[in-house]
């Protein structure tokens, strides 16, 4: 068994190389434990103080594209290499390497496809109130939304096995960590949590500018990602709300109408009407979303042929 740490960086000389040290190089049950370093654009020295920490393949994106895009391709990279396994821990050294073993277990017990750290957010003494209640807040979301029982949706300190990393599609380019619980629960892949703990931050969070733009971007992928894949009861409630809305509007003038005060509001029946219409185009739109999503599947297990095709299978290890 050969397992992949991937580490995505941009700029962070700093904490990079105490990050690859802290990685287990010996892990019961895996014969190699390899370090990726997935270079997102850095103009520093990341790839420098990695590879003398002992990094062992680099990455490197000519400009940055983003964690979800540096994401995918530590992916790519890793089952190129012949990864069974694939980690993915952050190079702010926020995740504490000697929690992979434990990380990886469910996995090689065949009991997951997918493992998610739960940092055990409650407990982190350096997130505020408000951030708990949110980090909360979103990982139930995730769960309605998912089916997945995973209580920290936001960590990304994740292990994958093959099969699992081969399904991985983002098309996100804020984060990946909603967007593959999302598609794991409709793919129907096994998703299990471990408890770790987390040092302490090295420096503030670079994807998101406050807690307002992290609300505001996790709510548009959530929104974006459900609709991608359940269409059809997006589009079936707000079809369904503005019909209500003209039906009430349309209920209005019919009572002034009997009893006989119909002529001042004409209005209501008016705006019931172009809510009755444009609710059932929002139906009708959401029936045609619907089988688009039918063809995203077919697409998306064709894209996975394709991936296992080109990259085969790993090859045997005595």
């Amino acid at each position: 068994m050969k397992l992949i740490v991937q580490v995505p960086c941009l700029n962070e000389e700093k904490t990079i190389a105490a990050t690859v040290r802290d990685i287990p190089r010996s892990i019961a049950g895996i014969e190699t434990v390899e370090v990726l370093i997935v270079n997102d654009g850095s103009t520093d020295r990341t790839v420098e103080e990695a590879l003398g920490a002992g990094a062992d393949h680099v990455v490197s994106l000519a400009e940055s594209k983003g964690l979800a895009r540096a994401f995918m391709a530590g992916i790519g990279a890793a089952l190129k290499l012949g990864a069974d396994i694939v980690v993915n821990t952050d190079a702010d050294n926020q995740y504490r390497g000697e929690y992979i073993p434990a990380l990886i277990r469910p996995i090689l017990e065949n009991r997951a496809d997918m493992v998610v750290g739960d940092r055990q957010v409650a407990e982190i003494a350096h997130f505020s109130p408000i951030k708990k209640v949110l980090q909360k807040a979103g990982s139930w979301a995730v769960r309605k939304l998912s089916g997945l029982q995973v209580p920290d949706a936001a960590s990304g300190f994740r292990a994958y096995n093959r099969e699992a990393a081969l399904r991985l599609n983002v098309v996100s380019d804020f984060s990946y960590t909603l967007e593959t619980l999302i598609q794991a629960g409709k793919g129907s892949l096994s998703v299990a949590h471990v408890p770790v703990r987390t040092n302490s931050p090295t420096r503030p969070s670079r994807l998101f500018r406050g807690i307002g733009d992290y609300v505001k971007r996790s709510l548009a992928t959530l929104l974006r990602i459900y609709t991608m894949y359940e269409p059809l009861k997006v589009f079936s409630a707000i079809g369904s709300l503005v019909m209500l809305a003209g039906g009430i509007l349309a209920g209005r003038f019919i009572y002034f109408y009997l009893v006989g005060q119909g002529k001042g509001h004409i209005q209501s029946l008016i705006f019931a009407a172009i809510f009755l219409i444009v609710g059932f185009q929002v139906l009708v739109i959401g029936l045609l979303a619907d089988t688009i999503a039918a063809n995203r599947k077919l697409t998306e297990e064709g894209l996975y042929r394709i991936r296992k095709m080109e990259l085969g299978s790993p090859p045997d290890r005595e």
